[in-house]
This record gives C-alpha cells, sequence and structure tokens, in this order.
C-alpha cells in the first residue's frame, strides 16, 4: 500500500483516466492519485512528455500501477480505443478526470472561425468526448468524473472570448450531466484560478510583463500569489475518492479567493 497521506482517501485498487497527463495539472493530479496508491491510466497527446511523465512515475511506485496512451481527446474513436485498452489492462474504471485545455488565444472580441473553432474544440469537446466516452463503463462501478474548468468560465476576467466560453459551457454541461447520471455517477467541477505551470501561459506573461501580472496578484488575488498544480490536485483527489461520496454537481473554486463573491 502507497497511501502517504494523513487522510485515508481509500483509493487503493481504484482505477483512474486522467486526460492531459503528461504535464501541469493533468500530471499534478496522475501524481496525487498514485501517492495515494490508485492505479492511473495517463493520457495526452504528446508522445514525448508523455513518455517522460510515465518514466518519472515509475521511478516512485510500481510499473503495474501506471499505463499511458498517447491520444487525442478530440478524436472520439481514439478514445473508445484508448478505453478498450483500459478495460482489458485493469477490468474496470472508477473514476475519469477530463482535464485537456489550453488557455492561449487571442485578444478579439469575437476570434476568427478557425481558431474559436481550434479553442472550442480542445476545451470544450475534449471534455464532452472524454465524458461519451466513459461514463457507460463508469456507471457500472458507481464511479466519478471530474471537469477541470477555470474561473474564467464563471465570471468575466478579461481572458480570451473564446476560452472563457468554451470553460463556461464544460462547467453547464457538467452540473446538468450531474442530475441526469445520479445516482449512479458523482460529477464535479474544478475551476482553477491562476495557475503557474512551467513553460505555460502565465511563465510566458511574466517575461513579457513581470510589472503588470504582478500587479494583477496584488490587486485582484486576495492570497496575492499564483497557484500550484499540486493545490489544484488535492482538490481534485479529495473529490474523486469517498470523503466527497454526498457532493455532486458542484464547481469548485481554487483561485486564492480572487473571485470569492460569486
Amino acid at each position: 500500500m502507497e497511501h502517504k497521506g494523513d487522510v485515508n482517501l481509500e483509493l487503493e485498487k481504484k482505477i483512474f483516466v486522467v486526460t492531459g497527463a503528461s504535464k501541469g495539472i493533468g500530471r499534478a493530479i496522475a501524481a496525487r492519485l498514485l501517492q495515494e496508491g490508485a492505479k492511473v491510466a495517463l493520457l495526452a497527446r504528446g508522445h514525448e512528455a508523455l513518455s517522460l511523465a510515465e518514466s518519472n512515475f515509475r521511478k516512485k511506485h510500481e510499473e503495474k500501477k501506471i499505463k499511458s496512451w498517447v491520444v487525442d481527446c478530440c478524436d472520439e474513436e481514439q478514445l473508445q480505443s484508448v478505453k478498450g485498452s483500459i478495460i482489458k489492462c485493469w477490468d474496470k474504471i472508477d473514476g475519469v478526470v477530463a482535464n485537456v485545455g489550453d488557455g492561449r488565444s487571442v485578444p478579439d472580441p469575437i476570434p476568427e472561425k478557425e481558431q474559436w473553432n481550434r479553442i472550442w474544440q480542445k476545451n470544450f469537446e475534449t471534455a464532452l468526448n472524454t465524458a461519451r466516452v466513459f461514463l457507460p463503463t463508469l456507471k457500472e462501478n458507481s464511479g466519478s468524473m471530474l471537469f477541470i474548468s477555470s474561473i474564467t468560465g464563471l465570471s468575466a476576467l478579461g481572458a480570451p472570448v473564446d476560452y472563457s466560453t468554451a470553460k463556461t459551457a464544460v462547467i453547464a454541461f457538467a452540473k446538468n450531466l450531474a442530475r441526469k447520471v445520479a445516482p449512479e455517477i458523482r460529477v464535479n467541477v474544478i475551476a482553477p484560478g491562476n495557475v503557474f505551470i512551467p513553460g505555460g501561459s502565465w511563465e510566458e506573461k511574466l517575461k513579457l510583463n513581470p510589472g503588470v501580472v504582478n500587479e494583477m496578484l496584488n490587486s485582484e488575488v486576495p492570497l496575492k500569489r499564483f497557484g500550484k498544480p499540486d493545490e489544484i490536485a488535492d482538490a481534485a483527489v479529495f473529490l474523486c475518492s469517498k470523503r466527497a461520496s454526498f457532493i455532486t454537481g458542484t464547481v469548485l473554486r481554487v483561485d486564492g479567493g480572487q473571485i470569492s463573491n460569486i
């Protein structure tokens, strides 16, 4: 048993799927699930980053607890094929974390059609496809589904319009889905605030204009700092566990208090 936490979340012998698991928030969530003794299927589009993540996890955890699949979650057929492989490997799936997303876009009030479709597909269609593919399996095991959205889906903060719209749609989708699939499946959402990820968009913005970024943190975020992927992961693992067995249809903000008025 690999559980190391102060509170046993009872995730030993559970099987989880994490999309966008090769870096950032997805990788942090996968790491926490493994620490709690779960088996984790890592899904991501980039082969190199995914292989590196899997290799690093294998240094700390039993090899049999970790499997990875290169898959584009925009492609439902690819996801169906991967689901079959996961079931063949581990017989069941207890939980799914739909984490794929990308906040990089353009400042236009209404981006050009191609740009809009790209952001919509990556931030909403990936979540929709993941739910459509895995929900039937989760129902068999009274599982849980967790979507990673954004506080830009809850409030107008000046973020790109296409990205904010897609993240708003994820929240609406999850809330409505939760009522339809209960009581067999729990469905929840985490809305992260400004999370610093090496190589991510906030790192780019800090390099370009550190003064503006730091002023934003000091004036708009009560805790006056960026969040960390591990802090999102802690919330995610709780919502995936039996400790959250009476929680469904909720949106948990992890944002340093930025939009605490909602």
